[in-house]
């Protein structure tokens, strides 16, 4: 398997992402194909003993920022390190796309650069997801930012779209799927998803109805489907509160010293619940409704997380996740 890494797309590229994409092919043993600016991606892979490693390099002289207008950069910069990974993929020479940095602009890539893929032929918007660990494991989210404003067949497509990854990839059976509302009554919710949810329920998915944010981490559904805008503000509100919760348990800690003695004693604990916080851990989510498996990751990511989104990549590849996804939503205009 041959699988695309921007090595420009993180805060901290190429040195995270050169060493993650390394350290990826040594515990997966796929090709990774490094793309970006030869002289910068080249000082980093010296660093790294690569002898014998499937690793390529495909030379890009542009960077698509973090700040920039992604739809404009798409399309002026043909030449950056997203839009040259994207027409490899575009062309059959890899098999998926993975990149840590604007995730906007990834979209663009995908969708209007020179290179672009397109979406699956009957996909209406695709969505950016993410995955959120909860009390039983994990809940799949999406949108979170690629639709802020979304319309009901918009959100009945996402339900399709993480059902099948859900099952695929993440390898749940029969996955629960939720509207994420200010209430679980099928009356609450905004004229959005009030128009939603008939549709959802007559969709040949495992509908539960309605979730509220409480009930992200409660773990009451697989998946859970909102338009960009309220997807995102919900994702990085559970971020930050996780966050904010280990930074206060580590200072309260220190500060006395009966509870640092305590600690050593639950440190296996601690370790396993920071574990299961880390965004490292997941390495990133699909781009879904695209026709090609393209993976996003966090921007601040650091090697560990770019190894896993590799993982992550493969595994979708593997799944035959375009292919599934292809055949939900057919079903869904059938």
């Amino acid at each position: 398997m041959r699988i695309v890494l921007d090595a420009m797309g993180s805060d901290h590229a190429p040195s995270v992402d050169v060493a993650g994409g390394v350290n990826a092919v040594r515990r997966f043993g796929h090709t990774v194909i490094l793309v970006g600016q030869p002289e910068a991606v080249h000082a980093e892979l010296q660093r790294l003993d690569t002898d014998g490693l499937p690793i390529e390099f495909v030379a890009a002289s542009e960077v698509i920022g973090m700040d920039e207008h992604p739809a404009q950069a798409a399309r002026s910069k043909s030449n950056s390190s997203m839009v040259v990974g994207m027409g490899l993929l575009q062309r059959g020479e890899a098999d998926a796309f993975v990149s840590m940095g604007n995730s906007g602009g990834v979209l663009s890539s995908a969708l209007l650069s020179v290179n672009r893929i397109g979406r699956i032929k009957g996909v209406k918007r695709p969505a950016i997801s993410t995955v959120v660990p909860t009390l039983e494991g994990l809940t799949f989210m999406l949108d979170i930012g690629a639709n802020t404003d979304c319309r009901p067949e918009w959100l009945a497509q996402f339900a399709v779209m993480g059902s099948v990854y859900s099952n695929k990839v993440l390898g749940v059976e029969n996955p629960r799927v939720a509207l994420l509302a200010n209430g679980e009554e099928d009356i609450k919710g905004n004229k959005l998803v009030q128009e939603a949810w008939p549709l959802l329920q007559d969709l040949d998915i495992n509908f539960v109805g309605n979730a509220e944010g409480k009930d992200i981490t409660a773990g009451i559904a697989d998946v859970i489907v909102s338009d960009g805008f309220v997807g995102n503000v919900a994702v990085k509100t559970a971020e930050g509160t996780a966050k904010m919760l280990l930074t206060t348990l580590k200072r309260e800690i220190k500060a006395r010293p009966l509870a640092m003695a305590g600690a050593l004693l639950a440190r296996g604990a601690f370790s396993a619940t920071a574990k299961l916080l880390d965004y490292r851990e997941y390495g990133g989510a699909p781009l879904l409704g695209v026709n090609g498996v393209v993976i996003i990751g966090h921007g601040r990511s650091d090697a560990l997380a770019v190894e896993n989104a590799v993982g992550l990549a493969a595994n979708a590849v593997q799944s035959d996740l375009i292919a599934k996804v292809s055949e939900g939503i057919a079903a869904t205009l059938s």
